[in-house]
C-alpha cells in the first residue's frame, strides 16, 4: 500500500465504485457522529443517526470507511474509534466470509495504524488498535501470518507509546490463550499457546527445555524472546525513568503484562532473563501502581504449581535473602492505613502484600528439606507475624492461613525460629478469637471498621469471621500439639486472669438492660475458645504419642490431664451470675469430658451434676418484668444445659450407669419443679432413657423393661380411640389443636380493617384463646415421641447394639404411629389452603394469607439485627399478631415434628421400609396438600425427608422409592417453577412503592428452596467418586482378595426406572430456565453425567434420547440467549455439546432442533457437528457451540454498555473469594494447571 488510502482489495461489492461515494458516506457518518455526542440533538433524530451508524457496519464497504476515518488524525478521537469498530466488526463476524487478499488487506491496515499511534493519540484509541491487532492474530497467526512476532519488534523499537502497544498486544495474547475461556483462541486448539511460549522464551531455553520439539512452523524473531525484552525494559525504566511519569506507566504496563504471561510462562525462562530481580527493584519506587502490580506480578508466579528444585532455588530462596525481605517489610509497613481514615489505593496494596508473601511463605512447607544457609528465616518469619498482627483481619488472614502450615508440617514447625515465636502468636490467636460479628457494625473496633470497607453482605461477614476464627484455633491446635505442657499452662493462666478482671470496666448484669453479647461474655468467650483449641490439639499429640509407645502415655499425660482436671473443677465451683456466661461454662466443662477427660467417671459425674446444679439455680430465677432478653437468656441457659445432659448420656453412659439412681432421683426431682414445662420434663427423662439405653453390661431384660417403661405412656396417648377419631377429619384435626373458634374470633373482631396487627392488643377473648391454643399442642403426642425416638436413633449406626436395641424397642410400636402421624401431617399440609377454611366473607378473603404468613429474619436482607426480631416478637405476644403467630406456630410445631419423626423412622435399620403398603399413603401425606405451603415452609421439607429416600435398603426400593420420588420431584417441579414465574412476574411488574424488603426475602428464600431441590438432585444421580488410593489409576494398599458386590446404586436405580426418572428429568429440564446460576449450574453438570447411560438402543434409552435431545437441548439453548445466565454461559455450551456428541449419531433430533435455530443453515450446522467430533478437549468443544450459537447467546449488562465494570480495587481476588466461603478448607490447596494439559505436552 502507498500513502494513507486503503488498498484496492476489497472489489465488487466490497469496495465502492467511486471515491466520491466514499466521501460522501463518509460525510454522513461524520455528520451521524456529531448529532449522536452533540446534547442538543432531540432524542428522535439522536435515534435516527444511531440507527444509520448501525446499517453502515453491515455495508460490504464498511471496513475501507473504517480505515479511512481511523487513520485521518485531524479527526476527533470519537470519529476515529467508530471507525475502528467499523474493522473491528469484520474482523470479528465476517473474516471467514472474506478471500485471502481481503484478509491480508484487513491486517496491513491494522498494522499501519498501529504504526502510526503517537504520544498524542488518546490511550483508548491506541487499546483499541491493539485489541483489532489481537482479533488478527487470533484468526491467522501461525497459520499465513508468520511475520507477526517481526513486526512486533520492528514496532518495539519505536517509540514509548508503540512499545506500552506492543505491551498491550502481548498482554492480550496471554489473557486470550492462557487465561479467559475465548471461542476464536479455543477453537485454534494449542496452535496459539504454542505460539506464546516459543516468541516468549529465550531460543536457548527452548532448546534445552524442549529439544525434540517440532521446529518446522517458524513464528519467533530474534533469539532472545519477550521476557528477555520486558524485563530488559523494565530495568531501563528502573534506572532512567524515576519521577518520569510516562516512563512510569511504561514500566506499569511492562508489569502488567509480566503478570499475565509469568503464570503460564517456563519458569527457566523467568530465572534465565532475571525477571525476579526486575520486579523486585519495582518494588523499591514511590509509584503506587507500579508497586502494586509488581506484587500482583510476584503473587501469580509464587502462585504456581509443580516448582522444581531448580526452580525453587532459583525463583523462590532469594525472595528469604535479607535484602529482599527488608524490601518487602519496608514496603508492607509503608502500605498500612489506619482504620479511622483508610486510603483505598494503599489499603488494596497491603492486601495484595500479604497474599504474595502467603504464596512465598508456602514454600517453606513444600521445600523445607532444601532451605539454603544465607535465607534469613528469622527476619522472613518476624515479618509474618507482623503482617498476622494487622488490625484490618483481611489482611491478617492469609498470613494465619499460613502460619498452620508453618507449625503444622513436621520439619518447618520445629525449626528455632518459628519456636521463638510461638508465645507472640498465641497472644495474636487469643485476642484474635473475640466474636467480632457480635460486635455492632457502628463500633470503632479498627477490625470492625475495615471489615465495614471489605465486607458488604451479612453472610459473606459470617463466612470470613467463621473462617478467621477456624484458622486462630487451628494454629492454637498446632502450637499445643508442639509443646502440649507448657502452652496449656499458659492459656489456663489467662484465662484465669481474665475471670479474675471480667467485670473491671462493666457493671454487673441489670436484667432491664441485659445484653447477650456484652464484653465481658464476648471476652470470656474468646478464651474459652481458646482452651478449647488447645484441647483439640492436645488430643491430636496425645495420638501420635500413642502410636510412638502406647506403654509410655499414660505417665506422659497423667500430670496434664490432672491439672486440666483440676482447673476445670474450680471454673465450676465459680459462681456466674449471668446465664450467657454460665452456659458458655457449661459448654467448656463437656468439651473437657468430650475431648479429654472422657475416661474419668469422677470426672464425669462432677460435670453431670453441675449442670444439673447450674439447671436447678436458674429454674429458681424469677421472671423479670419487661426483662425479654433477660429472661429469654435464662430459658436458653437452661435448654443447653438439658442438650448437654443428652449430650453427656450418650457418650459417657457407662460411667454414669454407675450412679443412674441418684441421677434418676435428681432428674425427677428436677422436673417436679414448677418452673419446668412439659416438653423439657421430657427432655430430661430422655436422658436417663439415653444411659439406659447406651450403657454396656446391662441386662438385656432389665433394660428393655426399664425403657418400656418411658416409652409405654407415650405409645398409649398414640394409641388412644380419641385421638384416631379427631384425625379423621379435618374439623377434628382443628378442634384437637384449639383451632376451630378463631376465624369467628377474628370476624367479630373485625381484624379486617386493621392494619397493624401488632399494634393492636387482644382483649380478654383473645388472650384467653391464645393460651388454649398453646395448651392443645399437648393434644397430640408428637413432641414426647420425637424427644424418646430421636434420643433412640441419635448417633448410631447401624449393626451397633445401640441401633439393635432402638430397632427392636420402636419397630412394635411404628403401626400404631404412622397412620395418625401421616394424617397429622395432612391436615397440616391442608390448612394452608384457603379453600379448607370454608366460605369466607368477601372481606375475610385475604384472612389465610395473613394469619399463616411467617415472620422470619434473613441475615444480610431484614432490617435491624436477630435480637431485635426476637425482641419485637416478645413484645407483641398479646397483639393480634402475637395470636396469629401462636395458629403458625401450632401448626408449624405438627409439620417439622411429624417430618422428624419420620426421619427418625428412617434410622431404624430398615423396619420402616419393610410396611410394603406406606410408600403410597406417605407419599399422599406429603406432597398432596403441600401446594399451599409457603416457600419457606416448603423448604422445611427437604431438610430431613429426602434422608428417607438416601437410606432405603436396596431390596426395598422398588416398593418404595417410586411412589415417595416421584410424588417429591412433582411437587418441587410444580411448586419451585410456579414460584419462580411469580417471582419474575412481580420483578417485571415493579412499583415504586412495593416493599423491596418482603420481595428479597422471598426471593432469597426461594433460591434457597432451588438449590436444596438442586442438591438432591446431586446426591441422588451424580457418580459415586472413586476411592482416593485408586482415582489416579493406582491403589495406594492391596484390596481384599475377594472383595464383597457392591450393592446397587441408587443412581442405578433411578435411572433404570422410568417414572421416577421422568420427574427427575422433567424437573431439571425446568431448573435450566430458573434464575439461579449455582442451580442451573449444577443441573448441567449432572445432565452430562447421565446422557451418556442412555446411547444404547433399547425403547427406554431411545425414548429418553429423545427428550433430551429435544426438550433439554431448547432449554439449554434459551438460557444461552438470556443475558441472566451469560456467567455460565460455559457450562451450557458443554451440556450442548456432550449432548450432540453422544446422541447425533443415533437420532437427527440434535441437528433438526438447532437447524430450526434462526439464521441457521445446513452447512453451517453440519461444519459445527464436524468440528466438535474432531476437538480434542472440552474447552474446543465448548468454543464451537457458542461460536454456532454466537448470535443468540446473551449479552451481559456491562458489555450492552449500560452499566460501567466495577474497579478493579473494588474486585476481590481470589483468595479472598475463598475465604468468604463457607467451604473454604483449611489447608492449602495447590492451584490447577492452566487447561493447555501442561505446557510442555504442546512440545511432545
Amino acid at each position: 500500500m502507498n500513502g494513507n488510502g486503503p488498498p484496492a482489495t476489497f472489489s465488487d461489492d466490497h469496495r465502492p465504485a467511486h471515491a466520491a461515494n466514499i466521501s460522501e458516506t463518509d460525510g454522513q457518518i461524520l455528520r451521524a457522529l456529531e448529532l449522536v455526542y452533540d446534547s442538543r440533538t432531540s432524542k428522535e433524530h439522536r435515534d435516527d443517526a444511531s440507527r444509520f451508524l448501525e446499517q453502515v457496519k453491515a455495508q460490504s464497504d464498511a471496513p475501507t470507511h473504517g480505515y479511512v476515518l481511523a487513520a485521518n488524525k485531524s479527526h476527533p478521537a470519537v470519529v476515529r474509534y467508530y471507525g475502528l469498530s467499523l474493522l473491528e466488526d469484520p474482523i470479528r463476524h465476517r473474516w471467514a466470509d472474506y478471500s485471502g487478499e481481503q484478509n491480508i488487506a484487513l491486517r496491513e491496515w491494522v498494522l499501519k495504524l498501529a504504526q502510526s499511534v503517537m504520544k498524542e493519540d488518546p490511550l483508548f484509541i491506541r487499546n483499541k488498535i491493539a485489541q483489532l491487532w489481537v482479533e488478527v492474530a487470533k484468526r491467522s497467526w501461525a497459520l499465513d501470518w508468520m511475520d507477526m512476532d517481526e513486526a512486533l519488534v520492528k514496532l518495539w523499537g519505536g517509540s514509548i507509546v508503540q512499545k506500552e502497544l506492543v505491551l498491550e498486544v502481548l498482554e492480550t495474547l496471554s489473557e486470550n490463550s492462557f487465561g479467559k475461556e475465548d471461542t476464536t483462541t479455543a477453537l485454534r486448539g494449542s496452535d496459539l499457546s504454542k505460539a506464546c511460549v516459543e516468541i516468549f522464551t529465550p531460543a536457548q531455553v527452548m532448546a534445552d527445555h524442549f529439544p525434540k520439539r517440532d521446529t518446522s512452523i517458524h513464528v519467533r524473531f530474534g533469539q532472545e524472546g519477550w521476557l528477555s525484552r520486558i524485563s530488559e525494559l523494565l530495568s531501563w525504566c528502573h534506572t532512567k525513568g524515576r519521577n518520569e511519569a510516562e516512563l512510569e506507566m511504561c514500566a506499569v504496563k511492562a508489569l502488567s503484562t509480566l503478570k499475565s504471561v509469568i503464570h503460564w510462562v517456563i519458569l527457566k525462562a523467568v530465572a534465565a532473563t532475571l525477571c525476579i530481580q526486575r520486579i523486585c527493584e519495582c518494588l523499591t519506587v514511590s509509584n503506587q501502581a507500579m508497586q502494586l502490580v509488581a506484587v500482583e506480578a510476584l503473587f501469580s508466579l509464587y502462585s504456581r504449581p509443580n516448582f522444581s528444585d531448580e526452580d525453587v532455588r532459583d525463583l523462590v530462596w532469594p525472595m528469604y535473602q535479607t535484602e529482599t525481605v527488608n524490601i518487602l517489610r519496608k514496603l508492607y509497613e509503608w502500605s498500612v492505613v489506619d482504620a479511622t481514615n483508610i486510603d483505598e489505593e494503599r489499603y488494596l496494596l497491603c492486601k495484595k502484600i500479604a497474599e504474595m508473601i502467603h504464596n512465598i511463605g508456602r514454600f517453606l512447607d513444600l521445600n523445607s528439606d532444601i532451605i539454603p544457609q544465607n535465607a534469613d528465616l528469622p527476619n522472613f518469619l518476624e515479618l509474618l507475624l507482623s503482617i498476622v498482627q494487622n488490625e484490618s483481619l483481611h489482611v491478617s488472614i492469609p498470613i494465619l492461613h499460613l502460619w498452620i502450615q508453618i507449625l503444622g508440617s513436621d520439619t518447618t514447625g520445629d525449626l528455632p525460629p518459628v519456636m521463638s515465636l510461638i508465645g507472640r502468636l498465641l497472644e495474636v490467636c487469643s485476642y484474635r478469637l473475640l466474636k467480632y460479628e457480635a460486635l455492632p457494625q457502628d463500633s470503632r473496633v479498627p477490625s470492625i471498621l475495615f471489615l465495614n470497607e471489605d465486607v458488604d453482605t451479612i453472610p459473606e461477614r459470617h463466612a470470613f469471621l467463621g473462617n478467621y476464627a477456624r484458622f486462630a484455633k487451628d494454629v492454637v491446635d498446632c502450637i499445643v500439639q508442639k509443646q502440649p505442657f507448657d502452652a496449656l499452662n499458659h492459656i489456663l493462666g489467662q484465662t484465669d486472669q481474665v475471670i479474675e478482671h471480667l467485670y473491671d470496666m462493666d457493671r454487673p448484669i441489670d436484667a432491664l438492660n441485659y445484653n447477650k453479647t456484652s464484653v465481658p461474655a464476648l471476652k470470656l468467650d474468646a478464651q474459652f475458645s481458646v482452651i478449647e483449641a488447645g484441647l483439640m490439639g492436645y488430643g491430636r499429640w496425645r495420638a501420635v504419642q500413642r502410636s510412638k509407645d502406647a506403654e509410655a502415655l499414660p505417665a506422659l499425660v497423667e500430670p496434664i490431664n490432672r491439672n486440666l482436671e483440676q482447673w476445670c473443677t474450680r471454673l465450676m465451683e465459680r459462681t456466674f451470675e449471668d446465664p450467657t456466661i454460665q452456659q458458655r461454662v457449661v459448654n467448656l466443662a463437656a468439651e473437657f469430658v468430650e475431648t479429654t477427660l472422657r475416661r474419668s467417671t469422677t470426672f464425669v459425674v462432677r460435670v453431670f451434676r453441675f449442670i444439673l446444679d447450674t439447671m436447678f439455680r436458674f429454674t429458681g430465677v424469677p421472671e423479670q418484668a419487661n426483662a425479654f432478653v433477660y429472661n429469654d437468656a435464662i430459658k436458653e441457659c437452661r435448654r443447653y444445659c438439658t442438650f448437654q445432659l443428652q449430650r453427656l448420656a450418650l457418650r459417657s453412659a457407662d460411667h454414669l450407669v454407675t450412679v443412674y439412681d441418684d441421677i434418676a432421683v435428681s432428674v425427677t426431682r428436677y422436673c417436679q419443679l414448677s418452673g419446668v414445662e412439659e416438653q423439657d420434663q421430657d427432655r430430661c427423662f430422655s436422658v436417663l432413657f439415653v444411659i439406659i439405653q447406651r450403657a454396656e453390661g446391662m441386662d438385656e431384660k432389665q433394660r428393655e423393661a426399664r425403657l418400656e417403661e418411658f416409652v409405654q405412656p407415650v405409645i398409649e396417648r398414640w394409641r388412644d380411640p380419641a385421638l384416631t377419631a379427631s384425625l379423621s377429619t379435618f374439623a377434628g384435626f382443628c378442634e384437637l389443636l384449639g383451632l376451630s373458634d378463631f376465624q369467628l374470633y377474628l370476624h367479630s373482631r373485625r381484624v379486617n380493617e386493621i392494619e397493624d396487627w401488632a399494634a393492636t392488643p387482644l382483649d380478654e377473648g383473645g388472650k384467653s384463646l391464645k393460651l388454649a391454643i398453646e395448651a392443645a399442642q399437648n393434644n397430640v403426642p408428637l413432641r414426647a415421641a420425637k424427644v424418646f425416638l430421636v434420643a433412640s436413633v441419635e448417633r448410631t449406626e447401624s449393626g451397633t447394639p445401640a441401633s439393635d436395641i432402638a430397632s427392636a424397642l420402636w419397630t412394635k410400636y411404628l403401626p400404631s404411629m404412622l397412620p395418625n402421624l401421616l394424617q397429622l401431617i395432612s391436615h397440616a399440609h391442608s390448612f394452608s389452603d384457603p379453600a379448607s377454611w370454608g366460605d369466607l366473607p368477601t372481606e375475610l378473603r385475604g384472612l389465610p394469607g395473613r394469619v399463616l404468613k411467617d415472620r422470619y429474619w434473613q441475615q444480610g436482607i431484614s432490617t435491624g439485627s436477630r435480637e431485635d426480631f426476637y425482641s419485637h416478637i416478645e413484645e407483641s405476644k398479646l397483639t393480634m399478631e402475637g395470636l396469629a403467630s401462636t395458629i403458625r406456630s401450632s401448626l408449624r410445631m405438627v409439620r417439622e415434628v411429624s417430618y422428624r419423626l419420620l426421619y427418625s423412622m428412617g434410622l431404624l435399620g430398615g423396619t420402616l421400609y419393610n410396611f410394603k403398603e406406606l410408600p403410597e399413603p406417605l407419599a399422599k401425606a406429603l406432597f398432596t396438600d403441600a401446594a399451599a405451603l409457603t416457600i419457606h415452609q416448603t423448604s422445611i421439607i427437604l431438610t430431613g425427608l429426602p434422608s428417607l429416600i438416601y437410606n432405603c435398603p436396596p431390596e426395598a426400593r422398588p416398593h418404595f422409592v417410586p411412589p415417595v420420588l416421584t410424588a417429591m420431584f412433582d411437587f418441587l417441579d410444580r411448586k419451585v417453577s410456579t414460584e419462580w414465574e411469580r417471582i419474575d412476574q412481580r420483578r417485571g411488574a415493579a412499583a415504586p412503592d412495593d416493599d423491596l424488603v418482603e420481595e428479597m426475602k422471598d426471593e432469597a428464600i426461594l433460591r434457597q428452596l432451588t438449590n436444596t431441590s438442586v442438591q438432591i438432585v446431586v446426591r441422588l444421580l451424580e457418580p459415586d467418586p472413586l476411592p482416593e488410593a485408586t482415582r489416579n489409576g493406582h491403589s495406594k494398599y492391596k484390596p481384599p482378595p475377594t472383595p464383597p458386590p457392591a450393592p446397587p446404586s441408587l443412581r442405578d436405580f433411578i435411572l433404570e426406572t422410568p417414572p421416577v426418572l421422568k420427574s427427575v428429568i422433567l424437573f431439571c429440564t425446568h431448573a435450566l430456565r430458573m434464575h439461579d446460576n449455582r442451580a442451573c449450574g449444577l443441573i448441567t453438570r449432572v445432565l452430562r453425567t447421565i446422557i451418556s447411560v442412555f446411547t444404547a438402543p433399547t425403547p427406554v434409552a431411545a425414548e429418553v434420547r429423545e427428550f433430551v435431545a429435544t426438550e433439554i437441548l431448547k432449554a439449554c439453548i434459551e438460557s444461552l440467549h438470556d443475558p441472566y445466565f451469560v456467567d455460565i454461559q460455559s457450562d451450557l455450551a458443554q451440556l450442548i455439546a456432550s449432548i450432540v456428541l453422544s446422541y447425533t449419531e443415533q437420532t437427527e433430533t440434535p441437528r433438526l432442533i438447532l437447524l430450526s435455530l434462526p439464521g441457521m443453515d445446513s452447512q453451517r450446522i453440519d461444519s459445527a457437528i464436524y468440528r466438535l467430533f474432531k476437538a480434542s478437549e472440552g474447552r474446543q468443544q465448548r468454543a464451537v457451540v457458542l461460536k454456532l450459537l454466537e448470535g443468540l447467546r446473551g449479552v451481559s449488562v456491562s458489555e450492552q454498555g449500560r452499566l460501567p465494570r466495577p474497579e478493579a480495587k473494588k474486585v476481590r481476588s481470589e483468595m479472598l473469594e475463598k475465604y468468604m466461603s463457607v467451604d473454604m478448607p483449611s489447608a492449602v490447596r495447590r492451584g490447577p494447571s492452566p487447561d493447555l494439559g501442561g505446557v510442555a505436552d504442546m512440545f511432545s
